[in-house]
């Protein structure tokens, strides 16, 4: 029976060895993997989109070549040539790096909830100076889902969102009035973007063309998408497919607020240290009533 044991503890070592030093190259392809996918997915769609992969094209014909044929001086200039990469990423997609670090300002890990609330009052004095002279208004409050596609009609603005700025945007004689406004955080991301219109059968024949594209963009995404009628001011919101009409500011805060003011959870982190946290041990009478115990 010993002879056993000891048979399959050496028979087991290989495996072990092998568990233990296998590990690193599966941890390695798979940080690269997802640094690879984020990255085409940073790249798809962008401006310099075409100059990045002409760049990777070349790139890597350039290193086949060199060491196919062991270019020992093109080998050097390439590994050398990797420290400037960095540099022209910089210069190309400055905007989207831009963009991408506004977001990651305007996050809830990042954004307290005062600055939710000075947004909803942004959007609120915007429809309701709107609405007041009936003007048409098609805003889209941008949430965990990236409002991607219809960016991709829109004309990039990315300034901070106010009232007179929104106003100024939906101004009749405006070039850029038709179409919906994407914020993005405390920003006006986009305007004269075009959103998909909901296919739904059941919807009034009186909706115009601002309201479904309202339903359609909330049925695609997370996004609360806030609508001014051009005919008669009224004020609607659409979320999730659903469309409520003819509110007032007060309604449209009240929803606004239970919407992008959600309470903060605690990290998990958190709950574990505060559930492994000793009582707090009592002082005076309480702790001679426990002694006695």
């Amino acid at each position: 029976m010993h002879d056993l044991i000891h048979y399959i503890n050496e028979g087991w070592q290989p495996v072990q060895q092998i568990i233990s030093e296998g590990w690193r190259p599966v941890l390695e392809i798979a940080i690269l993997s997802v640094g690879i996918y984020f990255s085409l997915n940073f790249v798809r769609g962008t401006r310099g989109a075409p100059v990045v992969y002409g760049f990777v094209l070349v790139l890597l014909c350039f290193t086949v070549l060199a060491e196919a044929l062991r270019l020992e001086v093109l080998i050097w200039l390439l590994r050398s040539f990797v420290a400037f990469a960095a540099v022209a990423v910089l210069i190309i997609f400055q905007p989207e790096l831009r963009r991408i670090l506004a977001e990651l300002g305007t996050h809830p890990l990042f954004n307290a909830n005062r600055d939710q609330r000075e947004n909803i009052e942004v959007i609120i004095q915007t429809v309701e100076r709107l609405a007041d002279v009936r003007i048409g208004a098609l805003i889209a409050i941008e949430q965990s889902i990236q409002l991607q596609e219809a960016t991709e009609s829109g004309l990039l603005v990315d300034c901070e969102a106010t009232p007179e700025m929104l106003e100024t945007i939906f101004f009749p004689n405006n070039a850029i009035h038709d179409g919906g406004v994407i914020i993005k955080g405390d920003r006006i991301a986009y305007a004269a973007c075009i959103f998909p219109l909901s296919q739904r059968q059941d919807l009034a024949a009186s909706l115009g063309t601002r309201h479904r594209a309202a339903i359609g963009l909330s049925e695609q995404t997370d996004a609360v998408v806030v609508v001014v009628s051009e005919e008669t001011g009224s004020i609607s919101h659409a979320y999730k497919g659903q469309l409520v009409r003819g509110e007032t500011g007060e309604q449209l805060r009240a929803f606004l607020s239970s919407i992008l003011l959600k309470p903060g959870k605690p990290h998990r982190m958190l709950k574990w240290l505060q559930h492994r946290a000793p009582e707090p041990v009592p002082a005076g009478p309480a702790a001679a009533k426990l002694e006695n115990k």
